[in-house]
């Protein structure tokens, strides 16, 4: 099955760093404790729940141990690509996604960063169109790529506005 639609001949991918994987994976295993203690908790405060606590809780444990995988999976599967005219970026590990964003289209490039990626050295670029629909954002940038790629869009969308 040819990779056409998703990876085009003669295009440069610039790959995002892989220490995202290890942001996402810290806001899972955190989410997953949370919520397996509260089922913890039902089963001991509840003893008529306790079977479905327990089942709830195991079941949340081989789900989020797929998804811990599965982010390395999806990681490894994002970057962009800076074109002439447009944007790419790609993501995505089972359902994957190609983003064509025109540079005269973007409106407002947003650079974010919490706590976890501020003590991971991460930064994400947002994207804003006039599509409502559109979700371009690129997570995993180094703080220094982020700005680097802030001040370029910025650019090009402007000289695309402007007809230049």
């Amino acid at each position: 099955m040819p990779a056409e639609p998703f990876d085009p001949p003669g295009v440069s991918w610039t790959r995002v760093q892989f220490r995202l994987a290890w942001v996402r994976r810290a806001m899972l295993l955190i989410r997953t404790l949370l919520l397996v203690s509260g089922a913890v908790a039902v089963a001991l405060l509840f003893p008529a729940y306790a079977r479905w606590a327990w089942l709830g809780a195991g079941l949340l444990v081989v789900l989020s141990c797929w998804r811990f995988w599965l982010i390395g999976r999806a990681v490894r599967n994002l970057g962009y690509a800076e074109r002439e005219e447009d944007l790419w970026i790609t993501s995505g590990a089972l359902f994957r996604r190609l983003t064509v964003v025109p540079y005269g289209r973007m409106q407002l490039v947003d650079v974010q960063q919490g706590p976890l990626e501020r003590m991971a050295g991460l930064a994400q670029v947002q994207l804003h169109t006039a599509a409502s629909g559109t979700n371009a954002a690129i997570p995993g940038l180094t703080p220094e790529d982020a700005a680097r790629l802030r001040d370029r869009l910025t650019e090009l969308g402007a000289a695309e506005l402007s007809g230049l």
